[in-house]
């Protein structure tokens, strides 16, 4: 009998429009795992950054046409891993994003009505944070109780060294390397989405993963004695975070006039922490630091091979013995 299996992609989510802006940053600093204060300090807190990062972020948004394409390119995702695993039976991808429609309560409720077999939890973050695939869980199962969601349920933790997305990275910076190279030695940094300190030490292996990450990609360009270090992106508040910083490191090369080449190892498709922060921002700091050039990887996206390598996930977590 044909099995009917439902697989939710956890994702960040991001405003879709000007107005949603407000209430999406509202939603991200109002999380427990990102403002770890107790209600309803944090509440307060997430209600004044809200307020106060909404201008900037209207700019930051207004540079990519207004809002953010992260789910269109989700749902292009979930497609395309639904087309690699026909073979498995009635498969359907749902999105549940996090802090911005469609939420988990939308995706259980979208869920259940599918009445699947069995239920794989697919994270769009390659590293394992608690404040990324944490939260998720977190919500997803308020959501099934919610909705009386109650079926096997397999989660898919994390896959930093993932060979197929190892792989499709590899290729992306083999080619933007032998672009830099005509300019000098490339210092290649791999990229990361931030985290203050004291997450880290309260035991979030997401930093020690992306440092993994980094390792698996640098042996996999087989390039030779290349120079590569990780680095960590989007800082904000007062809080002391993971170094080194993306923004130093440029600095860094800029002052020995080495070419860039910027690989974003935590995103799998492009949002406003590539397109604006890496693209944008980054570029003009680099350019204006005397950089000779700056070179950027996309992200895996819809590559067959990331895909393929998201479906070998999904099969080897149906094979499992435990739910």
């Amino acid at each position: 009998m044909s099995r009917r299996i439902a697989i939710v992609l956890f994702n960040l989510g991001g405003p879709d429009n000007p107005d949603a802006i407000r209430p999406f940053l509202f939603n991200l600093f109002a999380d427990p795992a990102i403002i770890r204060l107790p209600n309803p300090l944090r509440i307060g807190v997430a209600w004044l950054i809200a307020r106060k990062r909404s201008r900037l972020a209207k700019d930051i948004y207004a540079e990519i046409g207004g809002g953010s394409p992260l789910l269109p390119n989700t749902e292009a995702q979930a497609r395309a891993l639904e087309e690699e695993l026909a073979d498995m039976g009635e498969v359907k991808a749902f999105i549940a994003m996090r802090y911005w429609h469609p939420m988990s309560q939308e995706a259980a409720m979208l869920v259940k009505d599918f009445a699947p077999d069995e239920v794989i939890l697919l994270p769009l973050y390659p590293q394992f944070s608690t404040t990324t695939t944490g939260s998720s869980m977190r919500v997803w199962r308020d959501a099934c109780r919610i909705a009386r969601l109650d079926v096997p349920t397999r989660i898919v933790c994390c896959y930093p060294t993932e060979s197929r997305f190892i792989a499709t990275m590899a290729a992306g910076l083999r080619a933007a390397h032998a672009e830099a190279a005509t300019h000098g030695r490339p210092r290649v940094l791999f990229s990361a989405h931030g985290l203050p300190e004291k997450i880290i030490r309260a035991g979030d292996p997401y930093q020690w993963q992306c440092e993994r990450t980094s390792a698996a990609l640098a042996a996999a360009s087989g390039i030779p004695d290349l120079d590569w270090v990780s680095t960590y992106q989007s800082r904000v508040g007062r809080l002391k975070w993971i170094e080194p910083s993306t923004e130093a490191v440029i600095h860094e090369a800029a002052a020995a006039k080495r070419p860039i080449v910027v690989v974003p190892i935590a995103f799998v498709s492009e949002h406003s922490e590539t397109l604006v922060e890496l693209d944008i921002d980054y570029r003009h700091l680099a350019r204006d630091a005397g950089v000779p050039t700056y070179i950027r990887v996309p992200t895996v996206g819809t590559h067959p091979l990331f895909i393929h390598g998201l479906a070998n996930l999904v099969r080897a977590s149906l094979w499992s013995t435990t739910s």
